[in-house]
């Protein structure tokens, strides 16, 4: 089962947000020049002031409408073209962004933040373009993790993976105190299918940061590893850390059921799905699982609901039909099974299995003409077990058909290997009474 995972769009807009607010690659210059004597220049370094102080206490409108107005008159500066780019990003106004700091390079080629800030801007709307610039950025400052970090995103989100995961090693390297870098790690090497690796390194993660939305991101996707590799029980631990940090993600919840049903812990499965259905409306694979519950507790009753809205969810899914009259043939109630699985096996006529039990349910319902026509349909897909022939024998006795049960009697005790089950003995039984009866008429 799989486990839901951020996209990259979501991965990519979550670093942009991330830096405009501080904690990355973003920032704005607050480098002050030295004050100069004429009055004209005193006014320009006033409104290069104002700008920083603006930008500094997330005033970003007055700190756009000054480094505008100071633009306006020192269009060469490069560096209030690139705070002017980062103003524009914590307004949400990437467009804006990425001319800022196209211009900033422009006028200063060397300039690393600028190149890392507009590969930045680029990643969520179009990462194959924040490639180059982000290219540039490592060139310039090749001991920069988070530049490294960002270049593997915009990789990864262009279908690049192997070189993805290398910057994201490289970024790992240069250092090795970042949580995000590990959590992007980890789930670049799930993609490309190595748990085991991917598992170490969203570990490293949880090490680094064990609290706060990382630490989720990181159980969630650990998660995901060590059910590649197969620990279901550590990765239901591991949903259920990230659970009590997300309590309101309904998939997530679901997928954990999923986990416990897997390991048998029903209860615990069907409270996991209680609190998902208490966040949003159950969908098919929730109903699914509960309704596989159910039957595992042998809580037929309160199976059967559950399938029928499934089954008027999707009408055109043969397996709700199916399931309901195999619960149905639980309860021996035979009448209701029957009409349940001749519904699903009118929607999928090659689901032999439908067609087993729909044989099932007509012979315990009695209807042995009916039994005997799906034990021929059956025996044109499969060859039929020796209790099949037992079926067919009994059919032909009780409709009067003494020589087709006597053949059918026979061929089950050719095949039959248990000569100590019931069918045996009332075979044998009828094959002495039946010859008996057939000579007579002779």
């Amino acid at each position: 089962m799989n486990i839901p995972a951020k996209t990259l769009a979501l991965h990519a807009l979550g670093i942009l947000l991330i830096a405009v607010s501080g904690s990355s690659a973003q920032t704005v210059s607050t480098t002050k020049k030295r004050i100069p004597q004429d009055s004209a220049a005193v006014a320009l370094n006033n409104l290069l002031t104002a700008a920083q102080d603006a930008a500094a206490r997330q005033d970003y409108a007055t700190a756009a409408a000054k480094y505008q107005e100071f633009l306006a008159q020192k269009p060469e500066d490069a560096t209030a073209h690139y705070n002017l780019g980062y103003v524009y990003s914590a307004m949400q106004r990437p467009a804006d962004a990425k001319g800022e700091y196209e211009k900033a390079i422009s006028l200063d080629p060397k300039m690393a933040p600028a190149y890392q800030n507009l590969g930045l801007t680029l990643i969520p709307s179009d990462p194959a373009a924040a490639i180059e610039p982000l290219q540039h950025a490592a060139e310039l400052e090749p001991g920069n993790a988070r530049t490294k970090w960002l270049l593997g995103t915009a990789l990864e989100a262009t279908g690049k993976l192997p070189a993805a995961i290398e910057q994201y090693e490289a970024a790992r390297k240069s250092d090795d105190k970042d949580a995000d870098i590990r959590n992007s790690l980890g789930f670049a090497l799930l993609r490309a299918g190595r748990a085991s690796d991917a598992e170490t390194a969203l570990r490293e993660a949880l090490g680094l940061h064990p609290t706060g939305s990382t630490a989720a991101e990181a159980h969630k996707g650990l998660a995901r590893a060590l059910i590649e590799e197969k620990k279901m029980e550590a990765a239901a631990v591991e949903l259920g850390a990230y659970l009590r940090a997300e309590p309101n993600d309904a998939a997530a919840r679901v997928d954990r059921a999923s986990l416990l049903v897997d390991l048998t812990q029903y209860d615990d499965a069907l409270a996991e799905l209680d609190r998902a259905a208490a966040a949003r409306p159950e969908d098919l694979r929730a109903l699914r699982l509960r309704a596989l519950i159910f039957y595992h507790l042998k809580r037929y009753d309160d199976a059967i609901p559950v399938l029928q809205k499934a089954a008027s969810l999707a009408p055109q899914d043969s397996n709700f039909p199916a399931q309901l009259g195999r619960i149905y043939l639980e309860k021996k109630d035979y009448p209701n099974a029957v009409k349940a699985l001749i519904v699903a096996f009118k929607m999928d006529t090659s689901s032999t299995d439908a067609l087993s039990d729909l044989v099932t349910a007509q012979y315990l319902n009695k209807n042995y003409p009916a039994t005997l026509q799906g034990l021929d349909l059956l025996a044109q897909r499969k060859t039929l077990p020796a209790g099949s022939w037992f079926v067919r024998a009994t059919c032909y006795d009780k409709l009067g058909q003494p020589a087709q049960a006597l053949e059918a009697y026979k061929k089950f005790l050719e095949m039959n290997t248990d000569q100590n089950n019931d069918m045996y003995f009332e075979a044998s039984a009828r094959v002495r009474t039946l010859k008996r009866e057939l000579d007579k008429k002779k």
